[in-house]
């Protein structure tokens, strides 16, 4: 997103903060947006008050920071805009909300930082506050993995840190000259490191015996509006196949559920056993033997719910226009299982290869080779304790040194 919206200064000017006065509370401010980067403001959250615990927190989150005590001036939903089309429709409003809450950050002169995720939005925001001598921090790093390596040196001219999830992101910045560090990933804390398939059927109500294939088409209507009718129509594939299979799809929200709903209504998904359920998407997974499944943040679950997938994935046309235009993937494997291995552990299928014949096919490999699916099990393990390292208290501990330079660095054995 341009970030023309930004004042230019000709030096940075700095701006008093609350740490100015040793009895003053720290002042925090965060701006996350979608569900994902409202739990990991909620987790950094709790973590920096068990450090400070008169720290007063404000700026852009969802329920999960607000139950955290956030004062959020703003809903993270109001940022959940993804594509190249839905930006463009949505850039005006979006820099007028980022323009008002610059100006009410320099107002009241936060003593950090933390822009989460949506780099759109926040790295712009970041860049103006630090400007101002506001320190900064971006928590979860763009994929620089994928796209041009060299925005890295761009996103070190808007934070004074970056907080990396992946492994392999923070030597691409340090070419850079930049201060990324590994945090590790929250989720590979929440979930077990043998998940318990036996407990999750018995929530779901489903025989130990069955077949059991998850369809998670996306969380947001767009890619269920390009996903959602190709993963039922794969789905139907492998029904055909395989007699008795149930089929679960999590719905991330109402709107998403009234979406599936009115796909599944289709006459030809009428004999489909297809149950939607509301939310419970980890617990789907690990009560299935595949899972199928939209590109994100979800086939990171799915890798720690230790379950063989299918990744499929299509953008608008519009976007993928621009995407083959510019040259701008990087890349030969999309998907987060798929990267974090070094090698395909997971068919992915983009684009036009995208179909349900293509996804079908992929999907019934793995029913019909268990021996497959068992020997996905070490690797799975293995990424998931690489990623496991106390990601929020990590985290915290970063953020917490920046805020107030004279605390002492962590000691010998600390996670970096």
């Amino acid at each position: 997103m341009p970030h023309n919206d930004v004042v230019p200064v000709s030096a940075p000017t700095p701006v008093p903060s609350s740490a100015d006065s040793a009895s003053a509370p720290l002042r925090i401010a965060l701006v996350a947006g979608e569900a994902s980067g409202d739990l990991l403001g909620a987790g950094l959250i709790e973590q920096l008050r068990a450090r400070h615990p008169q720290a007063i927190f404000a700026g852009v989150g969802g329920d999960a920071m607000r139950a955290a005590g956030m004062d959020t001036w703003h809903d993270a939903s109001e940022l959940a805009v993804m594509g190249l089309s839905e930006v463009l429709r949505h850039l005006p409003r979006l820099l007028r909300l980022r323009r008002d809450l610059r100006e009410r950050l320099l107002q009241w002169r936060p003593d950090i930082f933390v822009g989460i995720d949506a780099p759109d939005f926040n790295l712009g925001l970041e860049r103006a506050l630090k400007q101002r001598g506001i320190r900064t921090v971006h928590y979860v790093s763009p994929s620089i993995w994928a796209w041009r390596q060299g925005r890295a040196a761009k996103i070190g001219r808007s934070a004074d840190l970056v907080l990396c999830l992946f492994p392999m992101e923070p030597p691409i910045y340090a070419t850079h000259g930049v201060d990324a560090r590994f945090v590790g990933h929250p989720l590979a804390e929440m979930l077990a490191l043998e998940p318990d398939r036996a407990a999750a059927r018995t929530a779901l109500g489903i025989a130990d015996d069955a077949p059991v294939l998850a369809v998670l088409p996306g969380s947001r209507l767009g890619e269920i509006a390009r996903l959602g009718e190709i993963f039922l129509d794969a789905a139907a594939r492998v029904a055909a196949a395989l007699p008795g299979l149930r089929i679960v799809v999590p719905a991330a929200n109402a709107s998403c559920r009234d979406a599936i709903d009115a796909l599944r209504a289709q006459a030809r998904f009428a004999d489909l056993d297809i149950r939607v359920l509301d939310g419970q998407a980890r617990t789907a997974m690990v009560a299935s033997d595949v899972v199928l499944l939209a590109s994100g943040t979800a086939t990171l679950e799915a890798l720690l719910a230790k379950r063989p997938m299918v990744v499929g994935y299509r953008i608008s046309p519009s976007t993928a226009f621009v995407v083959r235009l510019l040259r701008l993937m990087k890349v030969d494997r999309f998907s987060l299982p798929n990267v974090l291995a070094g090698r395909t552990i997971a068919p992915e299928f983009m684009q036009e290869g995208c179909t349900p014949e293509n996804l079908s096919t992929a999907v019934l490999h793995w029913f019909r080779d268990p021996h497959a699916a068992q020997a996905l099990q070490p690797v799975y393990r293995d990424l998931h304790l690489q990623l496991r390292r106390g990601a929020s208290a990590t985290a915290a501990d970063a953020v917490a040194r920046l805020a107030v330079p004279a605390l002492p660095a962590p000691g010998p054995g600390a996670t970096p």
